[in-house]
């Protein structure tokens, strides 16, 4: 009898806002080979260098909405005022395809996917401090002090759910953050 088609594996990158989740994800899916990116949808407006089905499908809140009503998202949540999500159906189609998939998802996405699929591999991003996170948010220049302050408070809560994943990095340098989330994925991969 042949063997099944081996199944994709998840793997949930998640951390606060700044924390370098972004640059790490694209360096680490430069480095491993066959490791799709799954991109989210969201509500809120693109910034200046993201790029519509790279880094983000952005959507308006009525269609994110009536989503949310017919079962399109796999996982959703609500940050910062704005919805998150990611498509089911995208998901199952790399998933079938005996692709391994990475995603990067806040703390209440990461919970309910891995609810879904509970083998999913999760992974914690740190900052080395909330010092240094807070000069990460202003250096970026994105966000208002009110905003940052909001981004402040919900890293501290979501710093606080870390003992939820199966593993915790510290990006304190970027070379061996990105060495130790290599490490990571590769081994889990036959």
């Amino acid at each position: 009898m042949p063997e099944a088609p081996r199944r994709g594996r998840l793997f949930i990158l998640s951390a606060p806002s700044g924390t370098g989740k972004t640059t790490l994800r694209k360096a680490l899916l430069q480095r491993v080979p066959n490791l799709a990116y799954s991109v989210s949808y969201t509500t809120r407006p693109p910034r200046p260098e993201e790029v519509e089905g790279r880094d983000y499908r952005f959507i308006s809140k009525a269609d994110f909405e009536e989503g949310i009503r017919g079962g399109r998202w796999a996982e959703w949540a609500r940050v910062h005022g704005h919805y998150y999500g990611t498509s089911a159906e995208d998901l199952e189609r790399l998933l079938a395809a005996g692709g391994d998939v990475l995603l990067d998802l806040d703390v209440q996405g990461a919970e309910a996917l891995a609810g879904r699929f509970p083998q999913s591999v999760t992974i914690f991003l740190l900052p080395p401090s909330l010092e240094e996170l807070e000069r990460r948010l202003r250096a970026r220049g994105t966000d208002s002090p009110e905003a940052i302050a909001v981004r402040l408070r919900n890293a501290a809560a979501e710093m606080a759910c870390r003992d939820r994943y199966r593993h915790v990095v510290v990006n304190d340098r970027l070379p061996a953050a990105l060495e130790e989330l290599a490490a990571i994925v590769g081994s889990y991969r036959p």
